[in-house]
């Protein structure tokens, strides 16, 4: 029997400027979404979840994989009210796998959960794609965000040479970066505030990266035993970027941090959502080799690519353009899918706004065209390994 990744797309609900048509016509066979409108920590009701996979299934897809269920913050921070939180995850949980859903998705990131200084840069052939410019990032951190401690974290020669680029920024180059900083998650609507951001971070002040791991443990240990009942699997997204931003812990950065958690929750549920553009964005990881190691804990796959500058910056490459090795990756997926007789859901991360889609509204990294791109380039990709390997 041939097993292949279940092709996917994320999508953002009934405001979704990519309409579940535009992902049917892709060629998926299901979305990967959430229940945007409860906030993190609110039990998600089986009723809004079954209308909700009532109406995908209507259009003629699947909802298999949920991303993402949200840790609530104290959760992350060993808060008193932490017991309380995780009992309503878990009954969440509980009416997940009720409705027939297979894969949960989540992330342990302190405060934001993907971090971009440029959502709409303009690359050489006129598209739009997703940038982190680490100075523009150290002037936000230093200079409009003012955190507290900020200067600490760098050289007093950076600090002179990041005061000088910020003074020498137009007014309007200094609102951007600003807003980038501010725009709302996908799926939600409101932006963070300077305020905002500011208290979140003083609240991660009190926990260090040893704290936050133990904390992680802590929530696993507690319902991964459920999701093994359930037939639920865990599915942690990795750290964007994984590196530390704000002065804060990133624990799900590099191999180490996958072993540290696969290790310390030895559990059937207990795995990891393998996205090559967060993974990628690190030099010291082997992507290829981290397939192969954690391959039979990967619940779920982002397949995109980053390309890394040697000042700090990344971009999002065309999938099969940048630093990750899509082909080695996707060959050890193969391999794992017909050793251990599964198929493993998929999804192309991130697209640039190309063609039409320059000229619509969408969310950042979310356009129609750019990710079926990606979706066809992919798919061809292991198409080929597949034939190679006298599997079709």
């Amino acid at each position: 029997m041939q097993y292949s990744m279940t092709q996917t797309m994320r999508w953002y609900g009934y405001k979704d400027a990519v309409s579940i048509l535009d992902i049917k016509q892709a060629g998926c066979s299901g979305v990967v979404s959430a229940l945007h409108q409860y906030l993190p920590g609110e039990l998600w009701p089986y009723e809004e979840i079954i209308k909700y996979k009532n109406y995908i299934e209507n259009n003629q897809l699947t909802w298999e994989v949920v991303e993402s269920l949200p840790v609530h913050d104290h959760i992350k921070l060993g808060y008193e009210d932490r017991d309380t939180l995780i009992a309503d995850y878990i009954e969440s949980l509980k009416n997940l796998a009720k409705a027939g859903i297979k894969v949960v998705t989540y992330n342990f990131m302190p405060l934001l959960d993907w971090l971009r200084t440029d959502v709409n840069y303009k690359n050489e052939d006129g598209g739009e794609i997703l940038y982190f410019k680490k100075d523009d990032y150290s002037v936000f951190d230093l200079f409009i965000l003012e955190r507290h401690d900020a200067k600490n974290d760098y050289a007093e020669i950076e600090l002179e040479i990041l005061h000088q680029y910020f003074d020498e920024m137009s007014e309007d180059y200094k609102t951007r970066i600003k807003n980038n900083f501010l725009l709302p998650l996908p799926g939600a609507d409101d932006n963070f505030t300077i305020e905002f951001l500011r208290e979140k971070i003083e609240k991660y002040r009190e926990v260090d990266a040893d704290k936050m791991r133990e904390n992680l443990i802590y929530f696993l240990n507690a319902i991964c035993p459920i999701a093994d009942e359930l037939g639920l699997q865990m599915a942690v997204h990795p750290d964007d970027p994984p590196f530390s931003v704000f002065g804060l812990p990133r624990i799900v950065s590099t191999a180490s941090d996958c072993e540290y958690l696969l290790s310390n929750a030895n559990y059937r549920s207990n795995g990891l959502c393998f996205c090559t553009g967060s993974f990628g964005a690190r030099v010291d990881n082997n992507l290829v080799e981290m397939v192969e190691k954690f391959g039979s804990s990967i619940h779920f796959l982002h397949l995109r690519n980053t390309k890394r500058k040697e000042n700090g910056d990344f971009y999002e490459a065309n999938h099969l353009e940048g630093d990750a090795d899509m082909y080695g990756i996707i060959k050890n997926i193969v391999t794992i899918m017909q050793n251990e007789k599964r198929s493993i859901p998929m999804r192309p991360d991130h697209g640039p706004k190309i063609l039409d889609d320059v000229n619509k509204q969408c969310y950042p990294g979310y356009s129609a065209i750019g990710r079926l791109k990606g979706l066809a380039e992919l798919r061809g990709v292991e198409y080929a390994i597949q034939a190679s390997n006298g599997l079709i």
